[in-house]
């Protein structure tokens, strides 16, 4: 008997033409590719015109001072988003936590939340003469500890970034074997021993892929450091460009790519060793443990989290609303509902152009079988880990050099191209991923019905990825309606968005003016969240 003809991959069964359309798509994905990571070439350009200086910038008393302060703000945040993170998934996964799916939705919401709005309520709450100590001053106490610096940094930044860690690790606790645990507590494991040494290497590389996102937006995060005044990376690039130090500011932005990939590179090796994980064997979800008389006290950590993370902002921004006289409408700063309808605009538009992006391209990474195609879908990963502001410079180095008509003329496009090249990989995961649980034996099935291979992939593949679709674009919204450093430096003149019209009411500190775009943006944000979340139930 014959060996069986497996199926050939999706990729090669959009056309009558075989391995060509494999072919076909592989090249389109390359393409699509090389035209994201391009512009970043332009920083080694700017760079070069340092020459001699170079070694004495890079080793400079100032520089060496930023480096240690972004590296430990990652270090500190990324550790304190696992220790929430984790024992947040743990609770509403494997114990008998009450009312588990809401305390689930309520610890990922932060994620609707931009971090820098977050900064900017606990500095009207806790900063100086802030609504919190307006309430103490009856008491006689004038005075609370400053919540600006490093730490307050460390703290909000850990709020809003810790549900990447709760996520990631949630849903490596649903796919985890049970029988494996159950098994070590019947070798009189006690309940944390069983835990260190089965479940905890099983979800290690859920642990630490959510990790790496917190650590990428960390180094990456421009408003929140901002607001807090922390000096990092993102400000002193801000500050070089704003002096006309460009070679400067490229050395310093490709300085914090070797960061960025030295991040990269630990992840790896701690999610490299990951047989066994996320692994089913038909028993998922059974293990539990009894918090006992825990068991309602244990509800204070997510509310808690959630009343500082979600509640707070939403508190300050509506009693904005409401205080007389914050406003400062006379110097330009009145909100205007243009502002929305600009951001929803440019976010719709990188949402659309993404999916474009991502589909050839998320559909030959599921089928990879060449380096170049794998190539080709790791390629648009680099301009989500690369931080907002770096991207920013080098696209506007590369069109002044290149094409200043595109700059003059064609801000808007440019701007949607900078959020594409950003987050194109989050459509391109959820449309991988999608692919990959597609059954080929459904094409077979439609074939043998006489459909041809674009029918069939009309009308069995596109319809069964939409999910992934919808939620891949949904992503690229969410993200796209809260960036704000290539946003600020990127967008055409009299251009206004939510983001920075924010930017500029804190600038010159009429707080009353952000209430509405501050209120907007986590509405609108929410509404993506509920469409991720959505989808994740469906799954």
């Amino acid at each position: 008997m014959s060996a069986p003809d497996w199926p050939a991959p999706i990729t090669d069964r959009l056309d009558g033409s075989g391995d060509l359309g494999g072919r076909t798509v592989t090249a389109i994905a390359v393409l699509l590719a090389f035209l994201l990571v391009v512009p970043l070439a332009w920083l080694f350009i700017q760079t070069a015109t340092l020459g001699d200086q170079i070694p004495a910038l890079l080793t400079s008393a100032t520089t060496l001072a930023v480096l240690g302060r972004s590296v430990a703000l990652v270090a500190a945040v990324t550790g304190a988003s696992i220790l929430v993170g984790v024992p947040l998934a743990v609770l509403t996964v494997q114990s008998n936590l009450p009312f588990k799916r809401f305390w689930t939705v309520a610890a990922a919401l932060p994620l609707a939340v931009p971090s820098y709005l977050g900064a900017f309520a606990f500095i009207s709450a806790f900063g100086p003469r802030g609504a919190f100590v307006d309430l103490l001053a009856p008491l006689g106490i004038e005075k609370i500890p400053s919540v600006f610096g490093f730490w307050g940094a460390v703290f909000v930044l850990t709020i809003y970034t810790y549900p990447y860690v709760f996520l990631t690790t949630r849903a490596s606790l649903l796919s985890l074997d049970a029988s494996l645990v159950e098994a070590a507590r019947t070798l009189n494991a006690g309940r944390f021993e069983a835990f260190r040494r089965v479940t905890l290497p099983q979800i290690a590389p859920g642990i630490a892929a959510g990790a790496l996102l917190v650590a990428l937006y960390a180094l990456a995060d421009f408003g929140t450091p901002a607001f807090m005044r922390v000096q990092v990376f993102t400000q002193f690039i801000y500050s070089r460009f704003d002096a006309f130090q460009q070679g400067y500011a490229a050395l310093l932005s490709l300085q914090l790519l070797a960061v960025t990939a030295v991040v990269l590179f630990l992840e790896s090796r701690i999610g490299a060793d990951d047989d066994g994980a996320y692994e089913s064997r038909g028993n998922r979800g059974k293990f539990g443990f009894d918090l006992g008389v825990f068991r309602y006290p244990a509800m204070l950590l997510p509310a808690g989290i959630g009343l500082l993370a979600v509640g707070l902002p939403i508190g300050i921004f509506t009693a904005w609303l409401f205080r007389p006289g914050t406003g400062l409408a006379s110097d330009g700063m009145a909100f205007e509902w243009a502002f929305a309808a600009n951001s929803v605009q440019v976010a719709v538009l990188a949402a659309v152009a993404s999916l474009v992006v991502a589909l050839p391209i998320g559909l030959r990474g599921a089928n990879a079988d060449s380096r170049l195609s794998r190539l080709a879908e790791r390629a648009p990963y680099v301009g989500y880990a690369t931080p907002g502001i770096v991207l920013a410079l080098a696209l506007l180095w590369f069109t002044l050099d290149v094409a200043p008509v595109v700059y003059r003329n064609y801000g808007i496009p440019l701007l949607v191209f900078a959020y594409v090249v950003r987050f194109s990989s989050q459509a391109v995961g959820s449309i991988r991923t999608s692919v990959l649980q597609v059954d080929s034996r459904l094409h077979e099935a439609a074939r043998t019905l006489g459909r041809s291979r674009l029918q069939t992939f009309r009308a069995v593949t596109l319809p069964l990825i939409v999910p992934g679709v919808a939620t891949g674009a949904a992503l690229v919204f969410l993200t796209t309606m809260k960036e704000l450093p290539a946003t600020l430096m990127l967008r055409p003149l009299g251009f206004e968005t939510l983001v920075t019209h924010i930017w500029s009411v804190r600038e010159t500190g009429a707080y009353g003016q952000a209430a509405i775009p501050a209120l907007v943006l986590v509405v609108i944000s929410a509404l993506s969240m509920g469409v991720i979340l959505h989808q994740e139930q469906r799954t």
